[in-house]
């Protein structure tokens, strides 16, 4: 194996926490989803199996995106999970969901700002990129909350 060299940018070990925090989270929710996905059916099921499912993969994506970028970084991604919570009920997952993508969405505009203030321009970009598709996600399981009542 190639000597690891020093990354070109140096960023503080804070933000370094954050993107395992991120990857972290990155893990639980594509885990969740899927188990989310694969657990429903019927005709509610039928209606969110394929958004879960995309999701989920999504999800994974962006943790392997971010790991990435941490290992370039000089950290060492995590392997576990944030908790992972399935939910017994259609309702109960997507609410669940909606409040685990205002977390990403929170947490990725703290990473944003850290990344800018220690001018490291590529995760700034990374994450600005992922918050797009967490936002989006968001709006998907709003509106599939809405549509359950």
């Amino acid at each position: 194996m190639a000597e690891k060299t020093e990354p070109a940018t140096k960023i503080s070990k804070a933000l370094l926490g954050k993107l395992n925090d991120a990857i972290a989270r990155e893990m639980q929710v594509a885990i969740q989803y899927m188990w989310q996905h694969v657990q429903w059916s019927g005709v509610k099921g039928f209606a969110v199996q394929d958004e879960l499912k995309a999701i989920a993969i999504a999800e994974m994506k962006h943790a392997e995106v971010i790991a990435e970028r941490l290992f370039y970084l000089g950290g060492t991604p995590t392997t576990k999970p944030t908790p992972i919570f399935v939910g017994t009920t259609l309702k109960e997952m997507i609410k669940q969901d909606i409040k685990d993508e205002e977390g990403a969405v929170k947490l990725y505009k703290q990473i944003i700002e850290m990344a800018r203030k220690e001018g490291d321009e590529t995760t700034n970009r990374i994450f600005r990129e992922i918050l797009e598709d967490e936002e989006e996600h968001h709006d998907t399981f709003t509106t599939l909350f809405e549509d359950l009542d």
